[in-house]
């Protein structure tokens, strides 16, 4: 039972590691805990699948060390994953922004990824939870299923995010017991909650085309109101940069300059949330309106008045 390789977690990147392990003729084991591999995968996207991004760059990942994400993206683009997706006569669109989604289920991913397994000659365990482990010569892996030694070791674990399917802080504790150095964790690509709902909670379901902004980051896309907060593309971007106790900035009309369009209509006999609702859900422009200002004519609006909505809307800060 001994390996030149073992891997702890067939999702996508173990076992993209093990089919590069196996191409160059070593002896692989990929070990998984749960009954299925790539559980994240079938949910990604929608049931969809997500697998890549035409126009991923090393800018656009976060890391303290980032010249590692510039070696990585010369030696394996987006263009080569696509070019494996093709080869396995995958069919997929663009969504949006250079988004690529299969055009049938998740599984289609799945299923190549196996497929490149058995190419590559690696063996993968399911149902098989780690006990123990402990360096000598090799690797000694304990499991449910026995005694595994490797000449190499790699934990692709994951993260903490989805606990649902599995996920827990496996890797962490492997990597405290081998004395390596752990980069403080904290959440990314998540929702954001209201600490005071402020009745947004019934707005579940809008979207709204924004810029959302948040430590000199910002994106445009939609964000979605949840019951308990924010979601959507450009919420999850910002939780990679938003800091704790500090605002995070929404410009709910980005294609308007709101101090404009009230100039514009000064002598307008609309009530407010009525003007609002031409450019923003009215559900939406009802709640905020009710939420943070009196709902009058904007003809008696004072100048103050103006400026405060109008920044509001340009700048929400949540």
């Amino acid at each position: 039972m001994k390996f030149e390789a073992i891997i702890i977690g067939a999702g996508a990147a173990g076992l993209f590691c093990a089919i590069e392990a196996g191409k160059r003729g070593n002896r692989v084991l990929v070990i998984e805990h749960n009954a299925q591999i790539g559980r994240k995968i079938l949910i990604s996207g929608g049931g969809r699948c997500n697998f890549t991004n035409i126009h991923a760059k090393p800018e656009n990942f976060i890391s303290k060390n980032p010249h590692f994400c510039k070696s990585a993206l010369a030696r394996y683009t987006p263009n080569d994953f696509v070019e494996l997706v093709k080869k396995h006569r995958i069919e997929f669109y663009e969504k949006k922004l250079g988004q690529l989604f299969c055009r049938e289920s998740s599984r289609k991913i799945i299923e190549m990824l196996l497929a490149e397994c058995e190419k590559a000659n690696v063996e993968i365990c399911t149902n098989c939870t780690v006990k123990a482990i402990c360096k000598n010569d090799f690797f000694e892996i304990e499991t449910n299923q026995g005694i595994f030694y490797g000449k190499n070791l790699v934990v692709a674990t994951g993260g903490l995010s989805f606990p649902k399917i599995g996920a827990t802080d496996f890797g962490y504790k492997i990597a405290r017991q081998f004395g390596l150095k752990i980069v403080e964790t904290k959440p990314s690509l998540v929702p954001l909650i209201f600490s005071k709902n402020g009745n947004f909670g019934k707005l579940a379901g809008i979207a709204i085309d924004s810029i959302v902004s948040s430590d000199q980051q910002s994106f445009r896309e939609n964000i979605l109101f949840t019951h308990r907060g924010l979601s959507g593309p450009a919420i999850l971007q910002i939780s990679n940069y938003w800091q704790k106790a500090k605002a995070v900035s929404i410009d709910l009309l980005p294609n308007h300059d709101a101090l404009e369009l009230f100039e514009q209509n000064r002598d307008s006999k609309q009530n407010l949330d009525n003007f609002l609702g031409k450019f923003l859900p009215n559900r939406f422009s009802e709640t905020f309106i009710s939420n943070n200002f009196q709902n009058k004519p904007l003809y008696q609006l004072n100048r103050h008045e103006i400026e405060t909505i109008a920044k509001s809307l340009n700048s929400w800060q949540v």
